[in-house]
């Protein structure tokens, strides 16, 4: 018998249960997989309280590394034996083994670990579309970036210094200032401490930035505003400090033409062309030392909780995984 994370009901992180759960042989298009590492994201905490509501009973986790165990009849992509990666639902990686769509997989590239490709997969396939395909930097440009310490930030933040752009990044605390510097800020921000959108406003001579990108949600989407240039976009990609308000088009939106977009990273991968496209950059950045990764923390697939504990108190600064009982 396999051993899967579940929830019957929403709710905090006593409701995630270590369960037996008998593995189907997977069907024409689907892979048998055996999770060797999976990746811990703060979006597997929206799901588990409800805020992203889902069916249940139900499993968690959406990203893993993998070794393939048995392929279906009609799978071209795969064969046993092959490493994998996905992020993708359907939910369910917080498991040792599980079948998946071959669709949502793709193979991991020599020079790349298991636990680092876990660890990249939704963050870095995040940080992709957010640089490239819902707005498309250029380098010498001075882009914002909300947490900037935190997972998606460390990764995204590197990747816009490496093409040229100035970075200016928040946190939350003084502790992860260094942090952001260390993974490509230009400036930091600590908004509990200083009105970010006046330094913002100084940094840039009063001309405000083009892009916003924007993880932590109610907190700071006023303020947001406040930094863009007339046209610029808000990219509101996540809501860590609450979900938003309705939003006033015309107080904040018509007063300076702007652009204002909720992606998401299952709307960008859903074809296989644009998945692998965007799986292959993220994966040379990793191989040419462009994004560099270190893995912050390591569960066993048994302290679940213990690791959603942590992911909500804010104790986790970096990549963390969760790994499969022996």
């Amino acid at each position: 018998m396999a051993k899967s994370i579940i929830i019957n009901k929403h709710g905090g992180p006593e409701v995630l249960e270590l369960v037996d759960s008998k593995i189907r042989p997977p069907g024409p298009n689907h892979i048998r997989i055996k999770n060797l590492a999976i990746g811990l994201n703060f979006i597997d905490t929206y799901h588990r309280t409800g805020l992203y509501p889902i069916k249940l009973p139900c499993g968690l986790g959406m990203e893993g590394a993998a070794i393939v165990e048995e392929v279906g009849s009609k799978v071209k992509n795969f064969s046993k034996g092959d490493r994998v990666a996905y992020a993708s639902p359907p939910l369910g990686s917080y498991s040792d083994e599980r079948v998946i769509p071959e669709r949502i997989a793709v193979k991991i590239p020599e020079g790349i670990t298991d636990k680092i490709a876990a660890s990249i997969m939704t963050k870095g396939l995040t940080t992709y579309y957010l640089l490239y395909k819902t707005y498309k930097v250029s380098g010498g440009e001075t882009i914002l970036f909300h947490a900037a310490a935190g997972g998606v930030g460390q990764i995204l933040c590197q990747w816009a210094k490496s093409i040229g752009c100035k970075v200016i990044g928040t946190v939350g605390s003084d502790s992860k200032v260094d942090i952001a510097k260390k993974n490509g800020c230009d400036f930091v921000i600590n908004y509990n401490k200083e009105s970010f959108d006046k330094k913002v406003l100084e940094i840039t001579e009063n001309k405000g930035v083009g892009v916003v990108y924007d993880g932590v949600g109610k907190d700071t989407f006023e303020k947001s505003i406040n930094c863009l240039r007339p046209r610029g976009m808000m990219v509101s990609f996540g809501n860590s400090s609450g979900s938003l308000s309705p939003i006033d088009v015309k107080k904040y939106i018509a007063a300076k033409s702007l652009f204002f977009t909720r992606p998401a990273l299952t709307n960008y991968i859903s074809e296989r062309s644009e998945f692998e496209e965007s799986a292959k950059a993220l994966f040379n950045q990793i191989k040419f030392g462009k994004v560099k990764i270190k893995i912050f923390k390591e569960y066993t697939l048994s302290d679940a909780r213990k690791a959603h504990e942590d992911l909500e108190a804010r104790k986790i600064t970096g990549p963390a995984l969760l790994i499969p009982n022996e």
